[in-house]
């Protein structure tokens, strides 16, 4: 894992201001000394299978639909973007375009595209190709909220020349630079661009990728094998041409200690999801803990704002004053995970502290239901009109942090009267339960180095997955992903954060940190901006 203790989250300002990033990146060896696999060190040599045990699977293997880190670890590997997005300055670089242009607007982004470039079906990468792509995409519809999303208003792709495309967007669109860079918008062939959503989730896609899906066993393991010939890499990799590794094997291994076990054995080669509970257990020996903090949306209880309970925001704010965030932090999550201070974490662009109206009180908290009209009776949950203060929060066991948090947040909540049940469903089930609307509370996170992901997430003109209420916020999310002006964009962003804290449509809790496992035997393997994982350069030594 190449490590880069000393890097201190970054400001950047490029192509007339369009878009600001930080990073943080860290890793510990075991032992307190520096991690063998970061430095690189040795001869690199191609050859070899890396096994990498993840805690859950999407059920689905298209990088446009999944939005877990357990399946997007995999998925990325298969497609290329037109962009790639430099973790330690944000820059935005070329990979499949080797150059572009926004007007100044905003509206209009041509990207020249790559020759040579083939998918693993054997056509070329071509203009045409890229239009059938941004084309396909709105068809996915909720089942690619973030892939839609970032093509939200857009008016048309147009084939300029063969290597030439134009995307013109109906209003200035200052996010969409950044977004060519993500796995959502990773490029496929034409002929995968054309396949039904539920084709592209059990069959897998095509792409121009390092790596080719070989398998897909739902529930138990995705194999990827190398891509022969491919020579048409980001511009940040370090090797040219095809990959070090043979073969990637991504086994679902959905326990926590299990899979430590397994790293610990030598049965598998990486890990993700470490929490607390292992660290200790994987310190000390030939394996590296590797953490990078994400970008994006924080750990959250997301709120069902049209349940009848929830649309009083006496009652919301209480469950946002309720919770002990750094006691969750301290308790469950891995060593030098923060609490949040906004519904952004730190190191997402324009990140606003709002840490003053994400204090624990839980006095407070009680005042807002006695005011509310929610009494406490014997057996401590409070009642209204004959009705329990009852909640179910619904989660997925996509990370190992997620039941013991969620347990001590139920804790939390129950001192100060609100009743919570807990309600594990699997990964794949995310995207239903989130149309249907069957669900008081989610918990989860979004990762993405763009201040837009709260569009993404709360703009009522979308998705609106949470039910919130039209308003003001809506406002201030659409004029921030209009605007190229980089002050006004920043002040829109605060306002927003403003407006969806004060308003506890959710309820943020803690930033999430990507720690991983890593048998010091693994070198140079990367985490990209998005925090996920890059393997083209990975070796085994």
């Amino acid at each position: 894992m190449r490590a880069h203790p000393d890097i201190r989250p970054a400001r950047w300002t490029a192509l007339t201001a369009l878009l600001t990033t930080s990073v943080l990146l860290t890793a510990c060896g075991s032992g307190g000394g520096g991690s063998d696999s970061g430095s690189g060190s040795g001869q690199a040599k191609s050859g070899g299978t890396l096994t990498f045990a993840v805690g859950s699977d999407s059920g689905c293997v298209d990088p446009q639909q999944v939005g877990s880190n357990d399946t997007i670890y995999s998925v990325r590997q298969l497609v290329d973007s037109l962009t790639d997005q430099d973790p330690r300055t944000g820059k935005i670089v070329p990979w499949l375009a080797k150059s572009w242009e926004v007007s100044s607007d905003a509206t209009t982004f041509t990207f020249h595209l790559r020759s040579g470039v083939t998918f693993s079906d054997g056509s070329k990468l071509t203009a045409q190709v890229v239009k059938d792509n941004f084309d396909a995409v709105p068809r996915l519809g909720a089942l690619g909220t973030l892939a839609e999303g970032y093509l939200s208003g857009v008016k048309s792709t147009t084939v300029v020349d063969p290597l030439t495309v134009k995307v013109t967007f109906q209003q200035p669109n200052a996010q969409f630079l950044q977004a060519t860079s993500t796995h959502s918008l990773g490029i496929e062939s034409s002929a995968s661009a054309q396949r039904t959503p539920q084709q592209k989730c059990s069959q897998g896609v095509v792409g121009s990728g390092p790596f080719t899906l070989k398998s897909y066993v739902q529930n138990q393991s995705i194999t990827l094998a190398r891509r022969t010939g491919y020579d048409w890499g980001s511009s940040l990799w370090s090797k040219k041409g095809e990959a070090y590794l043979d073969k990637l094997v991504f086994k679902v291994v959905p326990e926590a200690g299990v899979r430590a076990g397994s790293l610990q054995s030598g049965q598998v080669d990486a890990i993700s999801s470490v929490g607390k509970a292992n660290e200790a257990a994987l310190k000390g020996g030939q394996v590296t803990l590797a953490r990078r903090a994400n970008p994006g949306a924080v750990f959250n209880l997301a709120l069902n704002n049209s349940r009848p309970v929830l649309k009083d925001i006496k009652v919301r704010q209480a469950i946002e004053y309720a919770v002990n965030r750094q006691e969750i932090a301290d308790t469950v999550f891995p060593t030098g995970t923060q609490p949040a201070t906004s519904i952004l974490a730190r190191t997402t662009p324009d990140h606003e502290n709002l840490g003053a109206d994400l204090s624990f009180d839980a006095a407070k908290a009680k005042s807002l239901l006695d005011a509310a009209g929610w009494k406490t009776y014997s057996d401590g949950i409070r009642e209204k009109d004959g009705k329990k203060l009852s909640l179910t929060v619904k989660w997925f066991a996509n990370s190992a942090t997620n039941q013991p948090a969620l347990e001590l947040i139920q804790q939390q909540l129950k001192a100060v009267g609100i009743d919570i049940a807990l309600k594990e469903l699997q990964i794949s089930q995310v995207a239903t339960v989130q149309q249907s609307g069957d669900f008081d509370g989610l918990w989860g996170n979004l990762t993405r180095a763009d201040p837009d992901i709260l569009r993404t997430l709360y703009s009522t003109k979308l998705a609106n997955a949470y039910r919130l209420p039209a308003g003001p916020l809506d406002t201030a999310l659409t004029q921030q992903a209009a605007t190229t002006d980089a002050a006004k964009r920043k002040e829109l962003a605060v306002q927003a954060q403003q407006l969806i804290v004060q308003n506890a449509y959710v309820v943020p809790v803690v930033e999430l940190q990507t720690q991983l496992g890593v048998s010091k035997k693994v070198h140079n393997l990367d985490f990209d901006a998005s925090s996920r994982i890059q393997l083209h350069d990975t070796w085994i030594g």
